[in-house]
């Protein structure tokens, strides 16, 4: 029997004010195409130390969607199997917006990019389940971040 390795995967929750930075994920994509997501991607390697993980979310915000972070903090992490088995351990991150214009940097994964309100995720029915858990999450972390600044 082949051994399987988990891939490890990075995502962010980026706020600007009270919105989110959403994306329709590319119709090539092998894992959910077409739906509403986070930005983020697979982590190269197989280390998974806190500067990787904070380096991979970075590129792949850069290469996906062309904007700069700040004040990265650890979201939370589940695991998830893809549509083709591999298993996947998602680390999500809570980021603020800090500079340029988002927009589908590569195509090949993005297919147009949002900023969404908590509100208009929950109403969106092209947003999967576990999208909306998130950003939950991530709102509650907002709102707790902003009244502590």
């Amino acid at each position: 029997m082949p051994t399987m390795y988990y891939m490890v995967n990075v995502e962010a929750a980026i706020y600007r004010d009270d919105r989110w930075l959403i994306i329709r994920r590319s119709e090539l994509e092998e894992h959910a195409p077409g739906t509403l997501s986070l930005v983020g991607g697979k982590v190269d390697g197989t280390t998974s130390c806190a500067s990787v993980l904070e380096e991979t979310l970075r590129r792949e915000i850069a290469e996906e969607v062309g904007i700069t972070v700040s004040d990265i903090k650890y979201l939370e992490s589940k695991a998830f199997i893809t549509n083709h088995g591999q298993p996947v351990v998602d680390i999500v991150f809570l980021c603020r917006y800090y500079c340029r214009d988002a927009r589908c940097v590569s195509e090949e994964e993005v297919a147009a990019v949002y900023w969404l309100t908590q509100q208009e995720i929950d109403a969106s029915a092209d947003a999967p389940w576990y999208l909306k858990q998130t950003l939950a999450l991530a709102e509650m972390a907002r709102k707790s971040r902003s009244e502590t600044a």
